[in-house]
């Protein structure tokens, strides 16, 4: 009988250990056959914003909201603007951005003086939002987008490095992140190109510029965009050292009596009209600026080049070098780099009439 047992007991083993071993065996078979593609990862990605935080987005995004112009401005530039479902109010002021993109007329507009219309913005079915940081930092708009559930990336930046950040990491998130870096490549080319001449320039036959932007008194401080490519142009920045009012939280405002102690030597404006202002205003008569006629209004494309929110910094340095030192930049022709620029960046060939339109800086952007 013990013999009998001891079999018996044996072979209920072996028929266990067979049957577990067989379903071991079948669970790990579509484990296996599907560990590379599991469904939860690979149709996300994520992507580390503007300032630090780190978003879950979809991997393939087919419908954006750019609730701050300037990522209405970079989803163009990288090719997408078809994806583009709602807008900052800005953007569809902006008259040859809405000739390359047609299609941004017809988007939703959520957005408008930082306020966010949530059912608007629902309304537009957005994979994902770009929104400003001043939008970020404020806690009645950012729990709206919370509720929401749409996945939101912060766009900002204070300097040159900072801004290629930001359209390096908009290039991620919508899927053309090498047309970021070309884009990238060609801003640093074109730093390059006037570091190489204006580096042996002393402080002191630098020109003296004072930058206003979008108004005759409000201008630039330190540690801004602004403040960065006019430095790289060669120019002494007259405001960015200087103590400034501060509205809105982010506009800096000089007065008429700080300018006139600044003397500068030439006025740039990116606001149609604000030239004209200044150089008629009697209170700005005595500036050496306004006394030898430099007073210039600067180019306007998809954006008012210069701006803080602006794209085309590039562009910004290279024709500001070139206006404030043209002995040194005899062959920058800057209707040819207009085009080229267009061409490559945007896909858009533009007429002689448009690259004089730009360069003039008006009736490019329609009023409020």
């Amino acid at each position: 009988m013990d013999k009998k047992r001891r079999y018996w007991v044996g072979l209920c083993l072996l028929m266990v250990a067979a049957i577990t071993l067989f379903l071991v065996s079948e669970r790990m078979k579509p484990l296996a056959e599907t560990s590379e593609q599991p469904m939860d990862l690979l149709d996300t990605i994520t992507v580390t914003d503007s300032i630090g935080r780190q978003v879950v987005i979809p991997a393939k995004v087919e419908r954006v909201a750019c609730l701050y112009a300037f990522s209405g401005h970079a989803v163009t530039m990288l090719g997408k603007s078809s994806t583009i479902v709602a807008v900052n109010s800005g953007l569809s002021r902006d008259i040859l951005l809405n000739e390359i993109a047609p299609t941004i007329k017809n988007a939703l507009i959520p957005s408008s003086s930082g306020a966010i219309n949530i059912e608007e913005l629902l309304n537009a079915k957005p994979d994902i939002a770009f929104i400003s940081v001043d939008t970020a930092q404020n806690e009645g708009e950012v729990e709206k987008l919370r509720k929401t559930k749409i996945p939101y990336l912060v766009v900002d930046y204070r300097n040159i490095e900072e801004q290629k950040y930001a359209i390096r990491m908009i290039g991620q998130a919508v899927g053309a992140e090498d047309k970021a870096l070309s884009y990238n490549a060609y801003y640093q080319a074109s730093i390059e190109r006037v570091q190489t001449k204006v580096k042996d320039i002393s402080y002191e036959d630098r020109v003296k510029v004072y930058h206003s932007v979008n108004e005759a008194t409000r201008t630039d401080v330190v540690n801004t965009l602004p403040a960065d490519w006019t430095q790289i142009a060669g120019a002494v920045n007259v405001s960015v050292n200087e103590n400034l009012r501060v509205i809105e939280g982010s506009k800096y405002i000089a007065t008429i009596e700080q300018i006139l102690l600044w003397d500068p030597q030439v006025i740039l404006v990116n606001e149609a009209g604000v030239a004209d202002y200044i150089k008629g205003n009697s209170q700005w008569a005595t500036i050496q600026a306004v006394k030898s006629d430099k007073v210039f209004q600067m180019p306007n494309g998809i954006s008012r080049w210069g701006h803080p929110g602006s794209l085309e910094t590039p562009l910004a340095i290279l024709w500001s070098a070139k206006t404030l030192y043209p002995e040194l930049f005899p062959d920058l022709e800057m209707e040819k780099i207009i085009k080229e620029f267009y061409k490559e960046f945007f896909n858009y060939p533009l007429t002689d009439d448009t690259v004089t339109r730009v360069l003039n800086g008006e009736g490019m952007r329609i009023p409020k």
